[in-house]
């Protein structure tokens, strides 16, 4: 059994990080600070350490000099990303930020320990059976859970790219599991003891993102008190992910066909280039093709990037694993949140095998999420599901979207439509469309009765570009 170290001043999230790994089967032993880790245990004797990197005394990434051959992996929150790529400098094997999601953390520990034997096996002389496990460890099936055809193939497909140095791009909708994917291909490459990178071009303001990716120099532009480290550059000799490609502002597109073409980055503010060794991943859930026609995507980029390309099913094409995918989650739940094994009744399980999911895999984790608080005892039904906005094939169009009080800005009608009847996320795409060049975020969340954060949602999971004013 692998042994972990959790160095974590907030008990709150001390005690929820140890639950979870003690519940996916990892012996579990906890510190407050780097003083009381070193004091108290022989580090050397744990496969590996999480640590925060702000603790009272000595910083985290402390414990790196202090566990010599110990991967540590580093916890930071979003302001503190910049620290985050320094900590990846210094020596660590990962780092994520907080708030953390259950699955990202299990992932990150899964792909570390994938290349180091627990320690009670280390003694047992069966090198035959070590290196097996950690080959069924790295193997895409023990990331990513499929068992149709379609999942299949692209296990195949992993399993053949993931040795080379091919570029690939991941294309797949929202909550289909690209981060997943891409994280199979790294531990699947000769790359897998370095650090795997994993960027959301979506999160990162379009004013911060040239100097996210790239680093800058001390004085590049107002603020830039200190020089730093861009993410390509902390991923030299491992891969780099970069989720939502499609977000990416021109400049940065330029810059980033240079590293793939060139091999070489440039910081904001230098004059200077210098080589890095970078394994691509993209990922997108846009059309990037057609972007090049429009223009908002370079067209040299695409082809640079789409050397080899895997495309993660929906789950609306994934029938057969819908319920293997429920059961698997319920049994998380119920570890979690130690409750007796769950189950579904048989007009929960139709229920979710007739619902089109188009949250896909991450709705139907947050649907069994919900029902496994609602439930009263060990069986969950369709009410507890909550599944309500199904009615047969297509989805209930709600009030909000067809009862506006602005006559001059009205949704768009069923008998516009030449083909069957719509879906919510038709009427949301042809209404922000049409409506977004006369009106503001705010003016369309409420019409819509949303809130901006959600409208800012849907537009990433439909592709839908804000006007640029």
């Amino acid at each position: 059994m692998h042994r972990i170290l959790i160095v974590e001043d907030e008990e709150i999230i001390r005690a929820a990080l140890r639950k979870l790994l003690q519940h996916n089967g990892y012996d579990v032993t906890v510190a407050e600070s780097v003083e009381a880790a070193t004091g108290d245990y022989e580090l050397s004797s744990f496969d590996l350490i999480i640590s925060d990197l702000r603790l009272p005394g000595e910083a985290g990434t402390s414990l790196i000099g202090h566990a010599p051959g110990v991967p540590v992996l580093i916890m930071t929150s979003y302001a503190s990303l910049r620290s985050a790529v320094d900590s990846m400098k210094k020596g660590a094997v990962e780092y994520i930020a907080k708030p953390f999601d259950h699955d990202e953390m299990l992932a990150a520990v899964e792909s570390i320990l994938a290349q180091r034997p627990a320690s009670a096996s280390v003694t047992t002389g069966d090198d035959d059976n070590t290196g097996g496990d950690q080959a069924s460890e790295s193997d895409p099936a023990q990331i990513m859970f499929g068992q149709c055809d379609a999942m299949q193939q692209v296990f195949t497909l992993i399993r053949k790219v993931a040795p080379t140095e091919t570029t690939v791009l991941i294309q797949g909708e929202s909550g289909t599991g690209k981060e997943l994917a891409a994280r199979a291909l790294h531990l699947l490459s000769p790359r897998a003891e370095k650090p795997l990178i994993s960027v959301n071009c979506a999160a990162i303001p379009e004013s911060l993102i040239e100097s996210e990716l790239f680093g800058h120099e001390k004085g590049a532009f107002t603020g830039a008190v200190s020089g730093r480290t861009g993410l390509i550059e902390a991923a030299d000799g491992g891969s780099l992910f970069l989720d939502e490609i499609g977000e990416l502002p021109p400049e940065a597109q330029a810059r980033l066909l240079r590293v793939l073409q060139e091999g070489e980055i440039r910081k904001v503010g230098s004059t200077q280039s210098r080589k890095v060794d970078v394994r691509m991943i993209a990922a997108t859930h846009r059309n990037l093709k057609a972007m090049t026609r429009t223009g908002d995507f370079r067209e040299d980029l695409y082809y640079r990037l789409n050397v080899m390309q895997v495309r993660i099913p929906p789950l609306r094409e994934r029938k057969g694993d819908v319920l293997g995918l429920a059961s698997r989650f319920l049994a998380r739940q119920a570890e979690r949140m130690g409750k007796p094994a769950l189950s579904l009744s048989p007009e929960a399980m139709k229920a979710l095998e007739r619902h089109r999911w188009p949250g896909n895999v991450r709705e139907l984790e947050n649907a069994i999420e919900r029902a496994s608080i609602l439930a009263d005892g060990d069986i969950i039904t369709p009410a507890q599901l909550d599944l309500e906005m199904e009615t047969g094939d297509d989805y209930a169009i709600p009030s909000s979207l067809v009862e506006g009080d602005n006559e001059q800005t009205p949704p768009p009608s069923r008998e516009a439509d030449t083909g069957s009847d719509l879906s919510l996320e038709d009427y949301f795409q042809h209404f922000v469309l049409e409506n977004q060049d006369r009106m503001s975020e705010t003016e369309l969340a409420q019409k819509l009765g949303i809130s901006r954060k959600s409208l800012w949602e849907r537009r990433q999971r439909l592709g839908i570009p804000r006007k640029k004013s």
